[in-house]
């Protein structure tokens, strides 16, 4: 959703150089999933290049932008979450873990099973693709993955949350009116919070 392939290029190799110090500064095994949530957003824009290099279409980069967006973020930040999360915390996000996992699971076979289009659209990409109940999906989608920031116990995560919640109404927004997309500084934000995250869990660390 950024707005050239350039930026796309430049955004994920810049946020999956965060992932990489994040991963790098992980002192326990449960933070390791959260940690390694830029590696997977820049690879998502890093893909996102491709797509507009060879003009949209219905290419391998389409289905792995569309799979990395939706069943694999569905399910993986409730369960980083989840992983990251103290035990008292466990039995609150049953709800968006699973949730997530049914969510992923629908959207994932409705990949397999359908077309997905990407189309370039003036200064953003635009994806079609044919998921049943839409409005349902995308319900389930915010609750597995704004609903588990939100839930989580941690400041720094509720105040992901929070952003992740804003971010997508904004993206959202400016997507619909075809303007430029705020994705890449979005998704840029994410991974730096997820930095300062990694930080203060591993000052806190024995």
């Amino acid at each position: 959703m950024c707005w050239s392939a350039t930026a796309d290029l430049v955004a994920g190799a810049g946020i999956a150089g965060v992932g990489v110090a994040c991963v790098a500064r992980v002192r326990r095994a449960g933070d390791l999933p959260m940690a390694a949530l830029p590696l997977l957003l820049g690879a998502h824009q890093l893909v996102e290049a491709r797509v507009w290099h060879v003009g949209g279409g219905t290419g391998p980069a389409t289905v792995v932008w569309a799979v990395i967006a939706l069943p694999l973020l569905a399910a993986w930040v409730p369960l980083a979450v989840l992983c990251a999360a103290p035990r008292q915390a466990w039995g609150r996000l049953a709800l968006p873990v699973v949730c997530g996992l049914v969510t992923a699971a629908v959207m994932a076979y409705a990949i397999a099973t359908r077309p997905v289009r990407a189309e370039i659209r003036a200064h953003t990409v635009g994806y079609v693709l044919g998921l049943p109940h839409a409005e349902l999906l995308i319900a389930g989608y915010l609750l597995a993955t704004v609903g588990a920031l939100l839930l989580s116990g941690d400041r720094w995560l509720f105040g992901f949350g929070v952003l992740a919640a804003v971010g997508a109404l904004v993206c959202s927004a400016l997507w619909r009116l075809e303007f430029v997309s705020t994705w890449c500084a979005f998704a840029a934000v994410c991974s730096v919070v997820v930095f300062g995250w990694v930080r203060r869990r591993a000052a806190c660390s024995p």
